[in-house]
């Protein structure tokens, strides 16, 4: 991949992308309001973002470059957490635009300056691949509006166009301390608090689809003896479009949601890839008995919709999680 030679820029609108047959046009919608979750009191023990001092003392010494570790260079808060993810999705971006020719624009619900984009024609008219990446944590109060889930339907009754969802995780739903703590415990985290509840946005979204799924708890990946991740269950059968070609495993993460299907749904929707999980560590999801939890999900077209719909976690996207040959090959084949 070609190192970028153009300038970074910021406070500008983005110019619309033309049509061409060879690639397609992705773009990426972040749920989050910027303010909202960087503004977050770090004094508050749940519910928000890590300020990266924390990062840098928890993953010490990975970020004690003055690149990170300066504050005239950098953001020691909140935010200079939330630009991590920026700098993380940069390999993904850069990517999609080597495989399709086109740039990727990556925008945010509220961004920095508080500038509001709604997900609309804005957005929607020069993408043919959408990738939502719900990333709002619930207490923000980021709720989809009925005008954006109309644009939607919109946008899937092209027969063109694709979406991908990636609710993050649910992390101490339940009222009991307890419970919090054994799910805090099975994922290990120490930069993810007792309780942190995502996705608000994405769930009306599925909910104004029709998309029988909802985002649960944070549940540890098992990993074989190299500490790699445990490589995915499959079912090949049902993977009539081949999304999973050449992907043996996604990225290792220590919190990832379990994209429960809700019953009784009129509209199929097929689990592809299911992650195993750590069993060595106790979780209520598999006190039930579950050794494994979905983790890909394919939604082929139906009724009104021309277009698929397709939910995996937005930290396959990151590279702040680690990327190889088995997760570009996801990559592509998603955006082909």
């Amino acid at each position: 991949m070609s190192e970028a030679r153009t300038a970074r820029v910021y406070n500008q609108r983005h110019v619309p992308r033309k049509y061409t047959p060879a690639g397609r046009r992705v773009s990426v919608y972040v749920s989050w309001s910027y303010p909202a979750e960087a503004g977050r009191n770090a004094a508050e023990l749940d519910n928000r973002f890590s300020t990266l001092t924390e990062v840098r003392r928890v993953a010490w010494p990975a970020y004690e470059d003055p690149k990170w570790s300066d504050p005239y260079r950098f953001q020691q808060t909140i935010a200079g957490s939330l630009e991590l993810f920026f700098w993380a999705w940069v390999p993904f971006q850069d990517f999609v635009a080597e495989v399709t020719g086109h740039s990727v624009p990556v925008y945010q619900r509220i961004d920095q300056a508080g500038f509001h984009t709604p997900l609309d024609e804005r957005v929607l008219d020069d993408t043919d691949v959408l990738f939502v990446f719900g990333l709002d944590h619930m207490v923000t109060g980021q709720e989809a509006q009925p005008g954006e889930i109309e644009a939607l339907r919109a946008f899937l009754a092209r027969e063109d166009a694709r979406l991908v969802l990636g609710p993050h995780h649910d992390v101490g739903a339940s009222d009991d301390l307890s419970v919090r703590e054994v799910e805090y415990r099975h994922h290990g985290d120490p930069l993810v608090p007792r309780q942190q509840r995502f996705a608000t946005y994405v769930r009306d979204l599925m909910v104004g689809l029709g998309v029988p799924v909802i985002n649960r708890y944070g549940l540890r990946p098992a990993t074989g003896e190299d500490n790699r991740i445990a490589p995915l269950s499959t079912v090949r059968d049902l993977d009539e479009k081949g999304w999973l070609n050449g992907v043996t495993n996604f990225n290792f993460h220590m919190h990832l949601p379990h994209y429960a299907v809700t019953p009784d749904e009129p509209q199929p929707i097929h689990v592809l890839a299911r992650q195993p999980i750590d069993t060595s560590r106790p979780h209520p999801f598999t006190d039930e008995g579950n050794t494994e939890f979905n983790m890909f999900l394919w939604m082929p077209p139906g009724g009104d919709r021309a277009a698929d719909v397709l939910l995996a976690d937005s930290t396959i996207f990151s590279t702040l999680f680690g990327a190889d040959d088995s997760l570009r090959n996801f990559w592509r084949n998603l955006v082909s």
